[in-house]
């Protein structure tokens, strides 16, 4: 299997060549699913936007010997733009070894990811170090490769929108109507 020789000098390559795009015209988006790869394992990978720079990530993964599920809360950072982010976060797993039954624990995350101009992906590259409960390993320390499909988009700004106070002064700034009791009805105050 190709991915079977993925390294740390693989992780580097790939986080040059993301490294390398333009984020100029990239969008944001507000929900992303698609499938990770580690050294350790594979799985499905689902994010989701819940406040405008975190994320909650599930993780289903799986290898020859166990299963597992996670939950990450991730804080995300622009690097050059919407488009590349680098992101940390923190959350838990449980998972099923098949020699030493049921386990759990702690983990953090730290990576960064790319949404590929004019196309619905995301790459993403990270360091998922986990503290484990019920386990033969008393810590692990992978790192993986996600590719996610965008699902859900970010609703579209303008250019200019936001930087001078954006929607909320459209709201705040309606004229009142002026109350009109019938006189003077004419047309300047309609």
């Amino acid at each position: 299997m190709v991915f079977a020789r993925f390294s740390g000098r693989g992780f580097l390559v790939l986080l040059l060549v993301i490294l390398s795009f333009s984020g100029a015209q990239a969008q944001k988006y507000r929900t992303a699913a698609g499938f990770r790869y580690s050294p350790n394992g594979y799985g499905l990978t689902v994010q989701q936007k819940v406040w405008e720079k975190s994320t909650l990530e599930g993780l289903a993964l799986a290898d020859t010997r166990e299963v597992s599920a996670t939950v990450l809360a991730e804080r995300h950072f622009p690097v050059l733009g919407p488009s590349l982010n680098y992101y940390f976060g923190a959350g838990g797993h449980v998972g099923n070894n098949k020699d030493t039954g049921t386990f759990g624990g702690f983990d953090a995350i730290a990576g960064i990811e790319y949404k590929i101009a004019f196309t619905p992906l995301v790459i993403s590259a990270d360091f998922k170090p986990s503290v484990e409960f019920n386990s033969a390993d008393w810590a692990r320390f992978p790192t993986g490769l996600s590719m996610r499909y965008i699902i859900v988009k970010e609703k579209k700004r303008g250019l200019f929108e936001g930087i001078l106070g954006g929607d909320d002064d459209k709201k705040k700034s309606k004229p009142k109507k002026q109350q009109n009791n019938g006189f003077l009805k004419g047309v300047f105050n309609q």
